[in-house]
């Protein structure tokens, strides 16, 4: 049996974080176009895109941090992301009055690493994922610093569970749930939230065909030690799996699908002209899969979409979808 949040402890961690996120809606598909793309097919939008810091992975970041100690707190706090991960930090930083140092690469987004200072953070760059862990490693080696992972870990699932409880509450009789899968973090935690409070509910991962490292965990029944990323969708790009995360997935997901970069694209442009939505890549993700590999399974179903966030400037939006 694999060491996943009990209920009772994903609501203690929801009332634990309320005061510093927002309970995100749950909504009805409301396009005008919800017959043409879904037939019979019932729809709720799980809305983390309007999180505190444009992401999901606030929750996980403030309930690390809640977890921390006053002499860890003195000492502060460090992580490595390409952007989402490395804005929650920051702003968990903020709310826990400590301070952080983010450490990103140098190819990150502009926009992002932006978020991260205006938040207080501290920003590192480096070349690539292995000189961004040597950074956090000597971070907190020589300052002290708490790294604060970006998927794994018992408070990152437990806070990324409080989104499933949510959108149980608000959407309580679902047949499937599709959640985008980075390093395994938020599908995690929903799956573990999802399968205890409605077991009959199914929970479907969705990665993109050019990061695919979940799949290949699976497939080779252990957790990818390294993944080859070449995807749009960057904040799906997670480089490799870690056991937690892989065994809970292994145990509570009922199947993993991906997506090409060019069907992610197609409906980042029809959420955008259906839903009045600018949306980053991998919020588009889940959508992209009920509309592609799952369409006919999921058929007459009800099913529930995490738009996981979306921290995207205008420049990088227009790129991908001029395409």
């Amino acid at each position: 049996m694999t060491a996943y949040p009990d209920i009772k402890t994903i609501h203690q961690t929801a009332i634990r974080i309320a005061p510093h996120i927002i309970r995100t809606p749950t909504l009805p598909y409301y396009g005008l176009r919800q017959q043409h793309l879904f037939g019979d097919t019932r729809v709720w939008l799980k809305m983390e895109l309007f999180q505190r810091t444009g992401s999901f992975k606030a929750r996980g970041a403030i309930n690390t941090l809640m977890h921390l100690d006053e002499a860890q707190l003195a000492k502060g706090v460090t992580a490595f992301s390409a952007g989402n991960h490395a804005i929650a930090t920051a702003y968990a930083a903020r709310v826990a009055n400590t301070s952080a140092k983010v450490v990103m690469p140098e190819t990150a987004n502009p926009y992002r690493v932006e978020c991260c200072k205006k938040l207080g953070a501290e920003v590192v760059l480096g070349r690539d994922i292995a000189q961004l862990i040597d950074i956090v490693s000597n971070l907190k080696q020589t300052e002290g610093r708490t790294m604060v992972h970006p998927f794994e870990g018992q408070h990152t699932f437990a806070g990324s569970a409080t989104a499933g409880l949510e959108l149980c509450e608000d959407a309580p009789e679902l047949d499937a749930v599709i959640v985008p899968i980075g390093g395994g973090g938020l599908i995690s935690g929903i799956a573990a939230a999802v399968k205890q409070i409605n077991p009959a509910c199914k929970i479907y991962g969705v990665e993109p065909m050019g990061a695919q490292g979940m799949t290949q965990s699976l497939a080779a029944n252990s957790p990818a030690p390294s993944v080859n990323v070449a995807t749009i969708a960057d904040s799906l790009g997670a480089p490799m799996h870690l056991p937690l995360s892989f065994a809970i997935v292994k145990e509570l997901v009922d199947d993993v699908v991906t997506v090409s970069d060019e069907q992610i694209n197609a409906v980042m442009k029809t959420i955008f002209t259906d839903l009045n939505l600018a949306v980053e890549p991998a919020c588009a993700a889940a959508m992209t899969a009920l509309l592609n590999p799952l369409k006919e399974k999921l058929a007459s179903k009800r099913v529930g979409l995490v738009l996981c966030g979306s921290n995207i400037d205008q420049q990088t939006y227009h790129q991908i979808t001029a395409c």
